[in-house]
């Protein structure tokens, strides 16, 4: 017994000094759970994968005359000649189309067809030059998402291969050289398509482009503008030429409509007739119009006031050249939402004004301009200015016949801010003062190509009311030593700060060579 006792403990103590020993990793296996990691080496050769698209992005970055040609195959052969882009969706390359500038859209189109075709979708407004392009259907296949369209010179038939361009008014087309600059424009010189080859041009406009949003047509009918009305829905802006009143009929059903331009007569080129009829079928069917613009119709109180009536949200109107009736003025009052007011090349504003206790004023006009436009008649500039009497902006541009005596006519207009003169040859000095003196809200002068104004005419008062502007433009000739602006100078509130203790202004602008002095500095 006492030798198997001695035997145990010199295992036990045999078996507790090899524990300690560090183990031998080739000849003991470590448990699952003690195992070394992988190492990169062993990743890369055991799987492939990875390396070949580390080679493959070397191969794309690198120059194609490069000296080291790899000795490997590519993965896509022939990858130097294929086109990149094919591997673009149509909507990712016209995202990246959409964002390069307007002067490379035009070389990018030449790349390919394909970036022809993408090119076009992008276009949204365009000119109709040629008749034809819109008639054989390639303009809705080449620009499919058009919303702005002008058919206005290709309407016309002309002279494609002649070299000579006659412009005249807002129209441009070729003639023949057998024209004389001598010989007077007439509609010998000037022919339009027929009414039904424009229809048909409408009506395949309409049902290629949907979304259209505005259009510029000449000569259509009745039933051409049904077609667009019916086919686009979301139209709202309409510039149309040569209409007359069973034309408008159509134009009625343009729900949406919001901006419309009707041109009538244009002298030397085409005549036709819209009257108080067809302004009433336009007020009752275009009850949305925002902007409206009569050049050359004829009319009455009755057409106005139907105007006013229907169109509440009306805050544009336009008449150019207008052939209106004695009394259409006192309508205007019926225009409640009225804002702004103008009149272009008009031979005259009202013939018969009638009694002044039947005119009423735009209690929302804000804005009156006359441009190009004879004021030779004084009972009709007083109408105008008494139905714009709370206008707070008003623009005279080229305008013949107003001399003081009729510019005196705007003091009834007492709450205005803002007062443009330009080409006002006959309005001197006095007459500019006698007006604006009493206007206490006088905030904004422009006085330009005045050549009866003279710098050395200015008075005292006048010069106390320059310095009290938030901006003026002084250039009624090119003789005029007080600079074309004098807007961020110290005129107005510094200067009246600065000479509040030292001086009295009006003691500073007795002498004129003081004015001209405080303004240059």
């Amino acid at each position: 017994m006492g030798y198997r006792e001695v035997a145990e403990k010199d295992h036990h103590a045999r078996t507790m000094s090899l524990g300690a020993e560090k183990p031998n990793t080739k000849t003991s296996p470590l448990p699952p759970s003690k195992k070394r990691t992988s190492s990169w080496s062993d990743i890369w050769l055991k799987n492939t994968t990875p390396l070949k698209n580390v080679i493959f992005a070397m191969q794309l970055a690198s120059p194609k005359d490069s000296k080291f040609k790899p000795t490997h195959k590519t993965l896509i052969p022939n990858w130097a000649n294929i086109d990149r882009t094919s591997l673009l969706s149509d909507e990712i390359l016209l995202k990246i189309l959409a964002k390069l500038p307007e002067s490379q859209r035009k070389p990018n189109s030449l790349v390919c067809k394909r970036w022809l075709n993408l090119q076009g979708r992008l276009v949204r407004s365009l000119k109709v030059l040629d008749w034809s392009f819109l008639q054989s259907g390639r303009l809705i296949s080449r620009f499919p998402n058009l919303n702005q369209v002008d058919m206005l010179y290709g309407s016309s038939i002309s002279d494609q291969n002649s070299g000579i361009l006659l412009s005249y008014r807002m129209f441009s087309f070729h003639t023949g050289y057998e024209f004389s600059p001598k010989q007077r424009v007439s509609e010998s010189n000037f022919k339009l398509l027929p009414p039904e080859v424009v229809d048909r041009g409408l009506d395949a406009l309409a049902s290629g482009c949907p979304n259209l949003r505005k259009l510029v047509v000449i000569g259509a009918s009745e039933m051409g503008l049904l077609s667009v009305a019916e086919e686009c829905p979301t139209l709202q802006e309409l510039e149309l030429h040569k209409c007359s009143d069973n034309v408008l009929r159509g134009i009625a059903a343009c729900e949406n409509l919001q901006v419309l331009k009707l041109v009538a007569n244009v002298e030397g080129l085409y005549s036709s007739v819209v009257s108080d009829i067809g302004l009433t079928i336009l007020a009752q069917g275009c009850t949305r119009l925002v902007k409206l613009e009569l050049c050359g119709c004829e009319g009455s109180f009755d057409g106005i006031k139907a105007i006013g009536q229907c169109c509440q949200m009306l805050e544009e109107l336009t008449f150019c050249d207008h052939r209106m009736d004695g009394g259409w003025l006192a309508a205007l009052s019926y225009c409640e939402n009225l804002k702004t007011l103008r009149f272009q090349s008009c031979k005259r504003i009202e013939t018969i004004p009638g009694p002044e206790e039947y005119l009423g004023a735009c209690p929302a006009l804000e804005r009156l301009h006359l441009q190009k436009c004879q004021l030779r008649d004084k009972k009709s500039v007083r109408a105008l200015f008494m139905v714009c009497g709370a206008a707070r902006e008003i623009v005279f541009q080229d305008c013949w016949g107003l001399d003081n005596d009729m510019f005196r006519l705007a003091s009834t207009c007492r709450r205005v801010k803002f007062l443009s003169l330009e080409g006002c040859s006959v309005l001197t000095t006095e007459g500019l003062e006698s007006v604006i003196l009493p206007w206490k809200e006088l905030e904004c002068l422009r006085v330009v190509s005045c050549k009866n104004i003279k710098d050395k005419e200015i008075s005292p008062a006048l010069s106390t009311l320059f310095s009290t502007l938030k901006e003026l433009q002084w250039r009624p000739d090119t003789k005029s030593l007080l600079p074309s602006s004098v807007f961020g100078t110290s005129i107005g509130k510094k200067g009246s700060r600065f000479f509040r203790k030292t001086r009295d202004l009006k003691m500073l602008f007795d002498d004129q060579n003081l004015l001209l002095d405080f303004i240059h500095r």
